[in-house]
């Protein structure tokens, strides 16, 4: 076995090779036989144990054998106690998300602490069926019926080639020991029930049941993977990136069957899971919005507009006289000039004197108006808003510049026509936006 270990380290993470990394080693046959698999292959790496304090001795037995295999091995060992009941009742969680949680949070602040960039876990092919089954039994997606990744950016799980009882047939060639955690027999847990119960039956079925399953994951991988492609593909052709948002033609969505799993696919990144309500979006009213933990889609006309969660702004700020530059909340400059030079949406000249100090910046709210620059008489911001077709949350975003409470300028937008420059001003102020 350990031949075909370095012959899968080799040809697939040989960056294992060349650099120390971590390895998460509970005591038990995996993660044992996964640490003398490394040592004698010559790579370099550090332990970490995790004692959750949740079977009594027993843990505190599980983190002495670690011990001795780091002193053994000759390695480094990192070790961390938690409280992990506490943290399931603090947080409402499972224990096993509990533990989850608990340890990788522990890896990522270890690993960045000791200059460690890959995480080196035990997971083996039936881990990866019974992840596999679970999903099912769940319902899920293509996602989830690949199983456990073999990698992602910063964790490597080497074994997932070689199945259970591989490893258990090298442990007791090679005269391994290891810890066996007593709870692993419990069947209250899905995973162990599928583990004891589904899994044995499913070997007894076909013989290389385990074989055929690690090819159709294969399969499956590979049909992800040329999915993911696609719906990459098609984003750049659907997502248009606007300063604060991505917009989306509701017709374009539309021509898209099933949309239902289209919907799945494009949104499902940004976190969104009611997808009936996304679904509803298409054919709602504008304004119609649905929330993600960290995203948001709004209908908007023939849109729908994708941006991120966040508090909307309502503070107003200053700017004093002689103050040449703020940065807070928007980046405007403001210089002095003799005369008008170059105009554009986002430079705005005005005649000094009209002004009264401080000016205010603001966002704009219900029931502003003023007075269009090349136009006669006022005119509500949301009616100006609604000629012009600005966007729900372009509207949101908008910061006003105002004199007192007369507004100087809907910034980026248009300038008030009280303020502007004429044949009789003598001091001129220019405003420029920096985007």
């Amino acid at each position: 076995m350990l031949a075909e270990f370095q012959e899968y380290i080799q040809g697939r993470y040989p960056a294992l090779k060349e650099r120390k990394f971590l390895l998460a080693c509970s005591g038990g046959l995996d993660s044992t036989v996964l640490a003398h698999l490394c040592h004698r292959a010559g790579l370099q790496f550090v332990l970490a144990h995790c004692n959750f304090n949740l079977r009594g001795v027993e843990s505190d037995q599980d983190e002495g054998f670690v011990r001795e295999l780091a002193n053994t091995l000759g390695v480094q060992l990192f070790v961390t106690h938690f409280d992990t009941m506490d943290y399931v009742y603090g947080n409402q969680v499972s224990i096993e998300m509990a533990a989850r949680e608990l340890r990788y949070a522990w890896f990522a602040e270890l690993m960045k602490e000791s200059d460690l960039e890959v995480l080196v876990t035990a997971h083996h092919s039936d881990d990866s069926l019974e992840t596999f089954l679970i999903n099912l039994s769940r319902g899920t997606g293509i996602t989830g019926l690949k199983g456990i990744p073999s990698s992602t950016v910063s964790v490597v799980r080497p074994l997932l080639p070689f199945s259970r009882s591989q490893l258990l047939e090298f442990a007791k060639t090679e005269g391994f020991t290891w810890r066996e955690d007593s709870s692993n027999q419990e069947t209250v847990h899905l995973r162990n029930k599928i583990r004891l119960e589904v899994v044995p039956k499913l070997k007894e079925l076909h013989p290389t049941f385990l074989n055929n399953f690690q090819k159709t994951q294969s399969h499956l991988s590979g049909s992800a993977k040329m999915l993911e492609d696609y719906i990459r593909l098609l984003k750049s052709k659907l997502f248009l990136t606007e300063e604060n948002y991505i917009r989306i033609s509701i017709d374009d969505l539309l021509q898209l069957e099933p949309i239902g799993d289209y919907l799945h696919a494009l949104f499902d990144t940004y976190g969104f899971k009611a997808w009936k309500d996304i679904e509803g979006l298409l054919h709602g009213m504008s304004g119609k919005e649905v929330h993600s933990k960290t995203h948001r889609l709004v209908r908007d006309r023939a849109y729908l507009l994708l941006s991120e969660l966040g508090e909307k702004p309502s503070h107003s700020y200053l700017i004093h006289e002689g103050v040449s530059e703020i940065k807070v909340p928007i980046h405007l400059m403001v210089s002095e000039v003799s005369a008008i030079g170059l105009t554009s949406k986002n430079i705005l000249y005005v005649d000094k004197s009209s002004l009264k100090y401080p000016l205010i910046v603001r966002n704009w709210k219900k029931g502003d108006y003023f007075y269009p620059f090349g136009m006669v008489g006022k005119k509500k911001v949301s009616k100006f808003f609604k000629d012009e077709k600005v966007d729900m949350i372009t509207k949101e975003k908008q910061w006003l510049v105002c004199s007192g409470e007369d507004i100087v300028w809907i910034v980026g937008q248009r300038a008030d026509n009280r303020f502007k420059v004429s044949g009789h001003s003598k001091n001129i102020l220019r405003f420029t936006y920096v985007k």
